[in-house]
């Protein structure tokens, strides 16, 4: 019992902040408890090798308990005395049995291990592959209000806080109960009057820890939180390293620097202080109470009240209290953050998300589009910002094959049109119809299947030319995506690269320039082969070359298919078989280009004025 105290330091000094200690803590209440019953359904599949596992770490834990009473009985046995007077073990026999237990206690820890293990991996593995599908179908208005890096802590620090809980603190909080319910017992029995001394010493010794330890922890955070300053000073000063030496600061951000990393200096030597005060407070109390019960023990067994076994079983038996209690703190603390961990995670695991499935074979088209598309006064806001109302009774029409441009003013809603097609969102009020039918009669599946689009910004996956083509048809064959290739334009250039179609992009395919990766999006569209295509700003942020080769190939992807240009450069949009014009979400003109550059007092007509100007 008396090495609890030493357990707490060793707790209380190791408290830098690591990643796992910033994972928020819950209460261990009935609620929390109540809210990670969700995750237990994903343990059924493995209940049984769970409960064996647990079985085996009763017994691991219970044969732990008797080589204590073992080894002070050898002592014993060695000067002639017997705990017991019917029953009289030789110190060979006493041996025997010692290392027949250990044997035991080898065989079911291996197994012990290897289950909880196996449950652990397996569960968490169920857990991340379905948090990650629910994250990738959730809807958009999901991902406007978190960011991608939150949602990234849930697949990996929380879930492995989750892991370490089943595998490790699940298992040693067990085993821990079991050594000091144990322990505590076999302390009594073999001396109540040690027992009654250590308990009277011990609630100083914890209430002195826990002061110490909050006062340490506290100063041990403040130095973190400086630390982390001064750490964002350096990756500013980095990340603007232009800046810096343009203005001839680099005196200036070394001395910010410096004085950021004194302060950190002033709290680590107040943390120092403490530290120091309370080392040799454990030194002197732990060691105390060694000797103390040690003295104590000797006056017992010079009284003939206690064996030299006895004491010596009292002294390993304490040690097992001790440990036991040391390691609670750190036990509760990790169930805390699993807890807190299991919250979030359910939280994205009870959102309500798009109606799609995991199955491949469920994810093919079923309903057939034409083309016709059609706008039938839809009013829509951002879910996260619902008083700002983007389309004010939006009406518009595109039949089949029909090139219909969408011009206006930033902030106008031609953006947004591009996600309601796709049904990103739904409108508050009104409809969108395809082929003269409500969208809500169609599966999301079925209408993202026939859409296709190429924006102005292409987010192309790291991998190869070859995958992200493919990425439109995933079952496509390399005659499929080399035809795409060509018709996109991009052949050409892929075949210069040294590893041609296997060439690897880079991250959101930094290697390749802004004509290129509109060219791979054009042709992974044509593999598509989409009957709606919108192009969001395909070419407004290319050179005269690239935009030139860019829209050869667009010429050919909108060929047969009802085509949503979404254009700054009106230039692109002359051929158009319909132009839309919006300001502030609402339609002000529909016309050809001749139509509408003939009307003096339209905005269409001042549009062009401006760019023909600039």
């Amino acid at each position: 019992m008396r090495f609890y105290l030493g357990s707490m330091a060793r707790n209380r000094f190791n408290s830098g902040t690591t990643p796992e200690e910033e994972l928020p803590k819950v209460k261990l209440n009935k609620a929390s408890i109540q809210k990670a019953e969700g995750l237990l359904t994903y343990l059924k599949p493995y209940k049984w090798k769970f409960i064996i596992g647990l079985i085996f770490l009763f017994i691991s834990s219970l044969t732990g308990l008797a080589f204590p009473s073992l080894l002070g009985a050898m002592i014993d046995a060695a000067q002639g005395k017997h705990k017991f007077d019917f029953i009289h073990p030789s110190i060979n026999a006493l041996g025997y049995t010692a290392f027949i237990i250990l044997f035991i206690q080898s065989f079911v820890s291996y197994f012990r291990v290897r289950l909880f293990v196996e449950v652990a991996e397996k569960t968490i593995a169920d857990v991340r592959r379905d948090t990650y599908f629910k994250l990738i179908t959730l809807p958009m208005d999901f991902f406007a209000n978190r960011r991608v890096g939150e949602l990234n802590s849930r697949l990996s620090a929380d879930l492995s806080q989750i892991q370490d809980t089943i595998t490790t603190t699940l298992a040693e909080m067990i085993r821990q109960i079991v050594l000091l319910v144990g322990g505590i017992a076999f302390l009594i029995f073999v001396s109540h009057k040690l027992t009654l001394f250590n308990l009277a010493v011990l609630p100083v010794l914890v209430i002195s820890a826990i002061f110490f330890g909050r006062l340490i922890r506290k100063i041990s955070r403040q130095a973190q939180d400086k630390l982390a300053e001064s750490n964002t000073i350096v990756q500013e000063t980095l990340q603007g390293i232009a800046n810096v030496k343009a203005f001839a600061n680099e005196s200036y951000e070394a001395k910010r620097y410096d004085k950021s990393l004194r302060e950190v200096v002033q709290i680590a030597l107040k943390g120092a202080t403490l530290r120091g005060g309370f080392a040799s407070f454990i030194i002197f109390c732990l060691f105390g109470a060694i000797v103390g019960v040690i003295w104590y023990g000797s006056i017992l067994v010079l009284q003939g009240e206690l064996s030299v076994g006895d004491l010596t079983t009292y002294i390993l038996y304490s040690m097992f209290v001790g440990a036991a209690m040391g390691t609670f703190p750190d036990l509760y603390a990790n169930v805390q953050k699993a807890l807190g961990a299991t919250e979030r995670v359910i939280e994205i695991l009870s959102e309500k998300n798009e109606a799609v499935s995991m199955e491949a074979s469920e994810n093919i088209t079923k309903q057939v589009i034409k083309g016709d598309l059609a706008f039938n006064d839809v009013h829509f806001s951002y879910p996260s910002r619902k008083e700002v109302e983007v389309l004010k009774g939006l009406s518009f029409s595109a039949k089949a094959g029909e090139k219909v441009a969408i011009v206006g003013p930033s902030g106008a809603g031609k953006s947004t049109i591009a996600s309601l097609i796709l049904r990103f969102y739904e409108p508050q009020q009104g409809g969108l119809l395809f082929d003269n039918r409500p969208s809500e009669s169609f599966a999301l599946t079925d209408i993202r299947n026939q859409v296709a689009i190429v924006p102005q910004d292409v987010l192309l996956f790291g991998g190869t030319i070859r995958e992200n083509i493919a990425y439109g048809k995933l079952n496509a064959s390399d005659e499929e995506i080399i035809t795409s290739a060509k018709q996109a334009n991009a052949h050409h250039f892929i075949q210069h690269l040294p590893e041609g179609y296997d060439t690897i992009v880079g991250d959101r395919g930094m290697k390749l320039s802004g004509g290129q990766r509109q060219r791979i999006a054009i042709a992974r569209a044509l593999l598509k082969d989409p009957a709606i295509l919108i192009l969001d700003e395909a070419t407004s942020s290319l050179d005269s070359e690239s935009e030139r080769l860019v829209q050869e190939a667009l010429e050919v992807l909108m060929k047969n298919r009802t085509s949503i240009i979404i254009a700054h450069r009106l230039s692109t949009i002359r051929e158009a078989d319909k132009i839309v014009v919006l300001e502030k979400g609402q339609v002000i003109e529909i016309g050809t280009h001749e139509e509408l550059i003939q009307n003096e007092e339209g905005l269409y007509r001042y549009l062009s004025q401006l760019q023909f100007e600039a």
